[in-house]
């Protein structure tokens, strides 16, 4: 089975913008039927889901990031993304991509595929 893979973490000024990209690496099949979602965990924090989209396409979204963070994905490419603007300092977090085919809840440990994490820092 596949493992996913996120990418495009980094550092940036508040109000910048980053995309985070998760690609699964092995063929995932049925992985358009997935939830996907991104997570993040801040130090100190407990782990928040920041969005997600479940199997028929609906986007559930973070009240701490609505208006300024958007999930998608490219299912021909086993591919999620999370376009993040505006972003605030208290942003900065580690930030998780999951993917389950039975689950698209808030635990992430119930998502049977997870990421290692792109580290995303915002700065004042």
């Amino acid at each position: 089975q596949g493992q996913l893979v996120e990418s495009g973490g980094g550092s940036v000024q508040g109000g910048g913008s980053l995309r985070l990209s998760c690609r699964a690496s092995g063929y995932i099949f049925g992985f358009g039927s997935y939830c996907v979602a991104w997570f993040r965990l801040a130090p100190g924090q407990e782990r928040e889901r920041v969005a997600a989209i479940g199997s028929t396409g609906s986007q559930t979204y973070a009240d701490s990031v609505k208006g300024r963070f958007t999930i998608s994905r490219d299912n021909s490419k086993q591919t999620l993304y999370l376009q993040m603007n505006s972003l605030k300092p208290e942003d900065t977090a580690m930030y998780y991509c999951a993917a389950s085919s039975r689950y698209c809840g808030i635990a992430f440990l119930a998502y049977n595929l997870r990421g290692q994490g792109t580290q995303v820092t915002v700065s004042s």
